[in-house]
């Protein structure tokens, strides 16, 4: 899935971009929210009636982060999971990958595992809400996919996550 936005800047309404290009393929329905896909299976953000996207839309967030050595969901990443999980649930044609990863602390079998476990937390309540286990795909790779390099918390803190993907 990808989604491209060009032309878009900030409003100065709080949690919301202007789109300033009108030939971007978006769609604007003020009753639905989050994403849609067309034919070509492409995903489609969403625009409100004022012609703004609502970036404070959880849909919005596909990473969901965890706290050291846990794959217990935080109260928002469990908000932002229940919002994913009501979209496919409602969207039965969709399917999504969800990526498991740890930082560089432990040995790289346990992190391996971690990122497992992070992935089935976030894979179980999408099947708590509905969403047919055959929509839901799970892998880890524990820390061997970082996005930040330093050996740091502020480093480790982005590399304990899921991603979703659509």
């Amino acid at each position: 899935m990808s989604v491209v936005l060009v032309g878009c800047a900030l409003n100065k309404k709080k949690g919301s971009a202007e789109v300033e290009d009108s030939s971007v393929n978006l769609q604007a329905d003020a009753t639905s929210s989050g994403l849609s896909s067309d034919d070509s299976g492409s995903a489609q953000v969403l625009v409100t009636s004022d012609n703004t996207l609502d970036l404070d839309d959880p849909l919005g967030t596909r990473v969901i982060y965890f706290e050291f050595d846990s794959n217990a969901l935080t109260p928002e990443a469990q908000r932002i999971v229940e919002a994913h999980a009501e979209y496919l649930a409602g969207n039965p044609g969709m399917a999504v990958v969800l990526e498991g990863h740890a930082d560089e602390r432990g040995t790289r079998e346990y992190n391996l595992a971690l990122g497992e476990r992070r992935a089935n937390a976030v894979a179980d309540l999408f099947q708590v809400m509905g969403v047919m286990p055959d929509a839901v795909r799970s892998i880890s790779y524990g820390e061997e996919r970082p996005v930040a390099m330093e050996h740091d918390e502020s480093a480790w803190s982005l590399n304990r996550r899921v991603e979703i993907l659509y």
